[in-house]
Formats: C-alpha cells, sequence, structure tokens
C-alpha cells in the first residue's frame, strides 16, 4: 500500500488502537521540549568536562572509556552541546518505543505496554538525566536496543552479531557494560540449546514448512549454539580487545580503564579494618585510623584531598597507585568478607527508599535536579581544564541560561513525577512473583517455535545494572535509572499471556505497526 494511501485509510485506526501510547509519548516529547527550551544549552556534570576532553582531544581516559567521549565528537562540527542533549532527549523517546513495541511481539497486554516504557518517558529525573551531558543516557538507549533485539523471535547470526556490537559500545561507554557480555551469552547459550532442542523435536515435514527448505529432524546442539553465541562474542570482545590496545599504546597499562583499584579501594573504606586486615607496611598508609561510622562516604576517598589515596606522591590514578589501592581491597574483602557483603548489601537498598534522600552528598544530590539558580562554575582542577575544551567545543558561552517560566514547570514537574525506590523493587519482583504462580497452578508453555527467554534477560541485566556498583563502587541515584525500563520490560513480559497466543499478537502487532 503506498504511503498516503495508507495515511488516509489505516491511520485513524492504528492512532486509535494505540492512543494511551501515543499520549504517553507525546507527553514525554513535550517534557524534553520544555527541558530544552529551559535550560540551554544544557546542564553539567563534574564529570561533563573530562568527557569533553577526551573528545576533543582523543586519548583513552583513565577513569572512564572513551564511548561517550566519541559520542560527543560526532557532533563536534555543530558546535552545539544544546544539539547533543536535543539527541540524547531522542534516544531516551526511542527507548520507551522499544520497550512498548518489544512488549507488544512478545505477546504483552496492551496496557502492560505502556506501563513498562512510561518511567523511561515520564520520569522528571530520567530527563534531566538526559539533560546532563554525561554518559548514562547513551548507555541506557544501548542496553534497552540489545535486550529489545535479542527478544526477537528467531535470532540469526547476524543478529546475535549486532547484539555483540551493541554489548560493546555500551561497554565502551560505562565499564559496568562488561560484566553484562556474559549475562547475554549465557542468555543465547541457553537460547540455543533450547532451539536445538525444538528443532530436534519437530517433524522434517513440519520443519520444511515453517522455513521454506527442508530441514533434517535432528540438528546438533553445538552447531546451532556456535551459529548464535561466536557472532555475538567475536562482535562484543574484538571492539573491546582493540580500545584495550589503544590504552596499553597510551598508558602502558592493561584494561580499558586505570582505576579500578582506586573505586574497589573506595569501596571497601566503608568497613575497612587495619586491626583485623594486619596490612603490610606499604599498604597500612592506606588505613584510616576512624571507625566506619565515622568515615566519609565512599567517593571522598579518591577525590577529597584529606583521603590517604589522595596524600600519595603523584596523581591517584597511576599504575603504583591504582595497584596499591587493589591490594588493599583485596585484603579487606578477603579479611572482613561479611563485612563487604553488608555494605554492598546496604549500598543496593538505597536504590530501594521509598523516598529520595539526599545522598552521597548534597552537591551531587543537587547535579540530578533542575536548577534555579545559574549553576556555579567548576572547581575541580580537572573541570578547570576541561572547561577550556568545552569552550572550544561549544564556540560559544558555557553558562546556563534558564528560561523561565519553562524551567520552572519542570521543577515543579520533578517535585512530582518520579518512581520512586520503593516502586522499583516492587516492579523487580513481578517477574518471579508471576513465575511462581503459573508454576503453582501448573500451567505448561504450549508447544512451538523455541523463543528467547521471556522476561528474565531484562530482569538479569537489571539487577546487575544496580548490583555491580554498589559492589565496585558505590550508589549513585544515575546508576539506577538505566535499569528502570530493563525491570518494566521484565514485569511487562512476565505478565504477557502465554506462548499459544504471543504468536498471534506478535503478527498482528507487526501488521499495525506498532
Amino acid at each position: 500500500m503506498r504511503p498516503m494511501a495508507w495515511a488516509r485509510e489505516d491511520l485513524p485506526g492504528w492512532a486509535r488502537r494505540h492512543r494511551w501510547f501515543l499520549g504517553v509519548f507525546w507527553l514525554g516529547a513535550l517534557l524534553r521540549l520544555v527541558t530544552v527550551l529551559g535550560y540551554r544549552p544544557a546542564l553539567w556534570f563534574p564529570d561533563s568536562y573530562t568527557y569533553v576532553v577526551t573528545a576533543m582531544r582523543p586519548r583513552p581516559d583513565l577513569v572512564r572509556p572513551a564511548g561517550y567521549s566519541m559520542f560527543l565528537r560526532l557532533f563536534e562540527a555543530f558546535h552545539s552541546f544544546a544539539l547533543v542533549v536535543t539527541v540524547q532527549h531522542v534516544l531516551g523517546l526511542l527507548a520507551g518505543v522499544m520497550v512498548y513495541v518489544t512488549v507488544l511481539r512478545r505477546g504483552g497486554r496492551a496496557w502492560a505496554a505502556v506501563l513498562a516504557c512510561a518511567p523511561v518517558l515520564l520520569d522528571a529525573y530520567q530527563i534531566e538525566l538526559e539533560h546532563l551531558l554525561v554518559s548514562d543516557s547513551l548507555f541506557t538507549f544501548l542496553l534497552v536496543a540489545a535486550v529489545c533485539l535479542a527478544m526477537r523471535r528467531r535470532l540469526t547470526a547476524r543478529a546475535s552479531a549486532a547484539l555483540g556490537l551493541l554489548l560493546a559500545a555500551a561497554t565502551l561507554t560505562r565499564t559496568v557494560g562488561l560484566p553484562l557480555i556474559a549475562v547475554f551469552a549465557l542468555f543465547l547459550l541457553a537460547y540455543g540449546m533450547r532451539r536445538a532442542g525444538a528443532t530436534a523435536e519437530t517433524p522434517a515435514g513440519t520443519a520444511a514448512e515453517t522455513e521454506g527448505t527442508a530441514q533434517p529432524s535432528t540438528v546438533r546442539p553445538g552447531r546451532v549454539v556456535a551459529t548464535i553465541v561466536l557472532p555475538f562474542l567475536v562482535a562484543a570482545l574484538v571492539p573491546v580487545a582493540a580500545y584495550a590496545g589503544w590504552f596499553y599504546a597510551s598508558h602502558q597499562r592493561l584494561g580499558i580503564i586505570g582505576s579500578n583499584g582506586v573505586f574497589l579501594y573506595a569501596r571497601t573504606m566503608s568497613f575497612a579494618d587495619c586491626a583485623v586486615m594486619d596490612p603490610p607496611a606499604d599498604l597500612a598508609v592506606l588505613c584510616d585510623p576512624r571507625p566506619p561510622a565515622s568515615r566519609p562516604v565512599s567517593q571522598e576517598y579518591i577525590w577529597d584531598a584529606a583521603s590517604p589515596l589522595v596524600r600519595l606522591p603523584g596523581i591517584t590514578f597511576t599504575k603504583e597507585t591504582d595497584t596499591l589501592a587493589g591490594r588493599f581491597a583485596s585484603l579487606a574483602i578477603r579479611s572482613q568478607p561479611l563485612d563487604y557483603l553488608r555494605a554492598t548489601l546496604t549500598e543496593l537498598g538505597r536504590s530501594f527508599t521509598p523516598g529520595r534522600p539526599v545522598y552521597p552528598d548534597a552537591d551531587t544530590y543537587g547535579y540530578y535536579r533542575f536548577p534555579a539558580t545559574v549553576p556555579p562554575p567548576p572547581g575541580r582542577y580537572p573541570a578547570l581544564v576541561g572547561k577550556e575544551f568545552a569552550r572550544r567545543y561549544e564556540q560559544g558561552p558555557l553558562t546556563v541560561r534558564i528560561s523561565e517560566p519553562l524551567a520552572g514547570w519542570m521543577r515543579g514537574y520533578q517535585r512530582v513525577v518520579w518512581l520512586p525506590g520503593a516502586a522499583l523493587l516492587a516492579v523487580l519482583l513481578v517477574p518471579p512473583a508471576a513465575w511462581t504462580a503459573r508454576r503453582a497452578t501448573a500451567a505448561r508453555r504450549a508447544p512451538g517455535a523455541p523463543e528467547p527467554g521471556g522476561w528474565w534477560l531484562g530482569w538479569a541485566t537489571a539487577w546487575a545494572l544496580l548490583l555491580v556498583p554498589a559492589a565496585t563502587a558505590q550508589f549513585d541515584y544515575r546508576y539506577t535509572l538505566p535499569a528502570v525500563p530493563l525491570a518494566c520490560l521484565a514485569a511487562a513480559l512476565a505478565v504477557a499471556r502465554p506462548a499459544a497466543s504471543a504468536a498471534p499478537m506478535a503478527s498482528r502487532g507487526g501488521r499495525e505497526g506498532a
């Protein structure tokens, strides 16, 4: 059908069928437009300046991978940070679209699809994060795209390779993506084994009708797994290895960043007791004599001039300092494993608080709220250096221009519309609860073509995004936001109709252009 004819005949019906989603989507788009007009050109975070330095002077940073910096470099010719955050707002809208479409195509209920995409489209803190010059919006989009791609009815080698590239890009945007490669590899392994088993049980004639070609009645599991898992691993690991090679050529160090030991040291300082650890003399210089209850938050041990680590000669992230910090952290964890577990669970629990208490400090907390006054200039030395590069990028003033009443509308909106941590926990509990309920009632999936796992990939990815920072750094509100659309996607899929009715819905969703 020609586009104009389709618009005349089918567009009104399509709009009626998806009217609730379209209402949520356009409201989200309007809120982002108000944000772009109310705060120009963009909002700044201390990390923003480091990203800009790497974009303007390409060289691997010791603390953050260069993926987001290369994203900034794509738009350098336009000399507009306003354009960058506008693109980030578009990525946020696309993430909501992907969640909605995936739920429908997997047989989910329409109301569940709308609810699943609502947080990423309407949460005020999500919109504010998209307006910050930080990597989280790009990272969220890449992960949502990867999970939604993995939800295809039938994964091919090409789709698996694309999945690997998305995970590689996510890893080079934020290092928390690295363990997710293992999560996705396990998912693909289970999917490949399941598909091989289903193919072996399918009569040859049926398989031929399904695929359009003659198929054997038995398939070696290893062959099916190799055609799914191997392309993924190659596509995911080769770019990461190439970046590691660039990092080694620049710093003569293995890895993709050079701060793992420093951040883990800071994490352990919430409980590390040198009286219990009995560290050797070279590690004892990193001890803090204060009791854990009297110590500052973990990040202060990285940035505060009074930190035992910062007082060491040279910059904090030299190879020698990072190695020393890593050894101290390893000794602390081995000496006090239960204290480490307790500290990790405490940080993880901050993701699920009913309100939004100030943490880790007032300054960091304030960066996640729409400001009422022009934010002060950066104070840290790296940010001061980065500010000069940012001026070269923008070729104009960097001072945030706040336009009222638009900015005031967003501040008022942010006080009301956001997803509490307790609600996120409830969303994460929906999939196992739904699975347990179906198992208790002896529900059985209808036979048919094997599918990628329904809800567990998004669910496991969301938990990994919450757990890894809690175990290796500390809780931060912006670390929870990428987990939200994946948790909502998993919950919506968990309450979807059984597989027998999923295929018709998926086909209809495709015809309706969901």
